[in-house]
């Protein structure tokens, strides 16, 4: 980042996550002055792991192994490898992530639920909600069910279903251990997902295990959202919600969400709510979260009442 400059780093530095944020600069601040030479071995090494990793996803650990032992003898090979294995930088179901979403439903659909829900669960999200919606009804729920509920896969089970999935595809995928699964993978999922498909699984949820059912409820649309919607949905949303709500949530919220608040309020109404969150004074962060629940809820009503448009993937992205 030092050697990129402070236009190109800053770019790089506000998409990592916030400890690594912490580090890097806690780092930056520390280095003294870096000669040439160390810039270019660490500038070298960089574009060595990015060509092998991209090696392994076009053509697996052997294509990869062999471009780099050409390219940089079999020491430098191997070392590359080990390092990006150590890494975990090698995802599990490269090959699947690259094969068209249609033809995957009739490639995984009479696999077991948990076997899909699993490949699901290793999918970027927009092509996992392809394959959600285009699977049978009757087994979407369960499906969806088993990716909010899964943590962490071992690497035995994740060998083994490659393994499958290799004599099909008649390709070589060999992966390392991973982690996956889990409520967040599943909101990120069924926010692409076309809403008909969303209604049938929530409601086979609620039926089945509520407490979860509401978690990812909860997930799929929070506060800050806001910002994504548009000025005459959120006009639409102002009109519907208690003041007290309003204000307590904006008690909270970023100076971005507050905003586009004020921006679709009239200058009276706004110059209220200001006088409101100046006078209210500390407030407890759950009765925070709880006005701030209370709008997303009256957002969501809205939204499946077809009455504001909450932008989201696929063909429901499409607004005429």
């Amino acid at each position: 980042m030092i050697t990129l400059g402070p236009e190109l780093s800053s770019k790089i530095l506000k998409n990592l996550p916030e400890p690594m944020i912490e580090e890097v600069t806690y780092e930056i601040t520390n280095i003294g002055r870096v000669d040439v030479n160390s810039q270019q071995k660490v500038l070298e090494e960089f574009f060595q792991l990015y060509e092998a990793k991209e090696y392994i996803m076009n053509g697996g650990i052997k294509y990869a192994r062999e471009m780099l032992e050409k390219a940089l003898g079999p020491q430098k090979a191997s070392d590359i490898i080990k390092k990006l294995m150590a890494n975990s930088k090698i995802r599990p179901f490269s090959m699947i992530r690259k094969t068209d979403p249609k033809q995957l439903v009739s490639f995984i659909r009479n696999e077991h639920p948990q076997t899909i829900a699993l490949i699901l669960s290793h999918l970027e999200p927009d092509q996992a909600s392809v394959v959600l919606g285009g699977l049978p009804e009757e087994s979407q729920t369960e499906i969806a069910r088993r990716v909010a509920v899964m943590e962490r896969t071992s690497p035995e089970v994740i060998k083994e279903i490659e393994g499958v999935l290799e004599k099909k595809l008649a390709s070589l995928v060999q992966q390392d251990f991973t982690v996956a699964g889990g409520i967040a993978t599943l909101v990120e999922i069924l926010n692409r997902v076309d809403r008909g498909t969303e209604k049938v699984i929530l409601e086979d949820l609620e039926a089945q295990d509520h407490e979860l059912a509401d978690e990812i409820r909860k997930r799929m649309f929070v506060f800050e959202d806001i910002i994504n919607l548009d000025d005459v949905s959120i006009r639409r949303v102002l009109r519907e919600i208690d003041v007290k709500d309003l204000t307590l949530a904006l008690k909270g919220s970023s100076d971005e969400v507050a905003d586009r608040i004020f921006r679709n309020l009239s200058k009276r109404a706004g110059e209220m709510l200001k006088e409101d969150l100046d006078f209210m004074g500390p407030v407890r962060l759950r009765d925070v979260e709880e006005a701030q629940q209370r709008v997303v809820k009256s957002i969501r009503q809205l939204d499946e009442a077809g009455e504001i448009i909450i932008s989201r993937g696929g063909e429901d992205a499409v607004v005429v």
